[in-house]
């Protein structure tokens, strides 16, 4: 069915299936045990120490992250796991599958300082990591670059097994490059016109995602956000409505995600809690709305290419929180649930860039759940003044009387000057961390 199609909305669908996927963990030392895990598969003996280089950013959103099913925090846990015990075949899932044995032989190969992990620096790509993996007298190094998988070099005793070819690449059919060239009204107009056969596949984002949700509000996960707010209710402190319910049930799914629980989100733009963002809030709203699942998909699915096609005019990993628009993908599948016209979607995200564009990325870790609560509980409010009409407007600060242009205002300020918060953020964390 998708040959007949638009060929734009072709497009659509691969850009969304290239972004949104299974991730297990913060994917900053995911994308680190990536690459120890493809570096030790070039070796046959028992792994005996690991060298690794990471950019500057890489190494902030891993400092004070969780490592699933480890109980530790950090890269250097991370990449000696993926060497012992990863899934060099699984991409953002490489730590799946690891056994209790291989922990504790990554857990003896740290103790005994046989892991380091040093910063990368001049380093020109935002994301950037660099393993050379040792066992019994011979290495393996192996470059990931410009994206959490994508990796651009493998050598093995210093000669090169593999070489990314830039240049193909760059001329090769990128889904993502007509994200450039797109509106929000044709996203709109993609969402609630394309078969649902075609984009049925973005439910699975609903299953995983109120999975991790589930198992958040145990309570023994992070800072145990969604549960505490829960009990809250109980008490009688927090009011049991659909507001409060979008906020405990997608900080839930962030606590157990940085919490370091074993199982995997579906993330959006390489982010965990960027994917929670994008769909938990729509997921409780199409359930409030008794929403079936055709509505459900076409929901995600406007919050998860709306995420896609704002976060794609930023670097990829900066200052500005990337929860927040995340959070502005599901005020627009929230906006489209409870009203469905085009100007309740572009009032809620231009409320929302009036609320928290200020927002920074201090590091992956527990307090991200904190982040992902503001954003969504921002998308809710700007979400019900879209319904009665109001909105932040253009005569007020960044946000333009286009929702175009005030995405791009918002965008701006992350590719530019908020370069240098970036720079400040990472400064204060390596004092923290020397």
């Amino acid at each position: 069915m998708s040959e007949q199609m638009n060929p734009l909305w072709n497009l659509f669908i691969r850009a969304v299936q290239e972004e949104v996927k299974p991730a297990l963990g913060c994917t900053e030392p995911i994308s680190l045990a990536l690459a120890c895990a493809i570096a030790a598969e070039q070796l046959d003996g028992e792994i005996t120490h690991i060298e690794a280089w990471v950019s500057p950013n890489l190494m902030k959103n891993g400092l004070g992250v969780t490592v699933p099913g480890t109980g530790m925090v950090g890269l250097p846990i991370a990449a000696a796991l993926g060497a012992i015990g990863g899934d060099a075949q699984s991409g953002l899932e490489v730590l799946k599958s690891v056994s209790s044995e291989a922990l504790d032989r990554a857990k003896f190969l740290l103790a005994s300082g046989h892991v380091q992990v040093k910063l990368q620096e001049p380093c020109d790509d935002i994301l950037y990591s660099r393993a050379c993996v040792y066992a019994e007298g011979e290495s393996a190094s192996v470059t990931i670059a410009g994206g959490h998988t994508r990796v651009v070099k493998i050598e093995h005793q210093g000669e090169t097994r593999f070489m990314l070819d830039e240049e193909q690449q760059c001329c090769a059919d990128d889904p993502l490059a007509i994200l450039s060239q797109t509106t929000l009204s044709q996203i709109l107009a993609f969402v609630e016109q394309v078969p649902f056969s075609a984009i049925r596949f973005i439910l699975e984002s609903a299953r995983l995602n109120d999975a991790l949700s589930q198992e958040g509000l145990t309570g023994g996960w992070g800072l145990h956000i969604g549960a505490t707010l829960r009990k809250q209710q109980g008490r009688g402190f927090i009011a049991q409505d659909l507001g409060s319910e979008i906020v405990i049930r997608t900080s839930a799914a962030s606590d157990a995600r940085m919490g370091g629980a074993t199982l995997p989100a579906m993330s959006n733009s390489g982010s965990g809690n960027q994917g929670i963002t994008a769909t938990m809030p729509v997921l409780v709203v199409a359930e409030y709305v008794q929403a079936d699942d055709e509505k459900l998909a076409r929901s995600l699915m406007l919050s998860h290419l709306s995420a896609i096609y704002i976060h794609h005019q930023l670097p990829r990993l900066s200052a500005l929180c990337a929860a927040t628009t995340a959070g502005m993908g599901s005020a627009a599948g929230m906006a489209w649930l409870m009203d469905g016209c085009y100007d309740a979607i572009a009032m809620a995200i231009s409320s929302m860039i009036g609320d928290v564009s200020g927002m920074i990325c201090d590091g992956a870790s527990n307090s991200c759940a904190m982040k992902v609560s503001t954003s969504v509980t921002s998308a809710w409010k700007s979400v019900m003044m879209a319904l009665d009409d109001s909105a932040v407007t253009g005569n007020e600060g960044i946000v333009a009387h286009d929702v175009e242009q005030s995405i791009a205002n918002l965008c701006a300020l992350a590719c530019r000057s908020m370069q240098e918060t970036d720079r400040q953020i990472i400064e204060i964390m390596a004092k923290k961390a020397s």
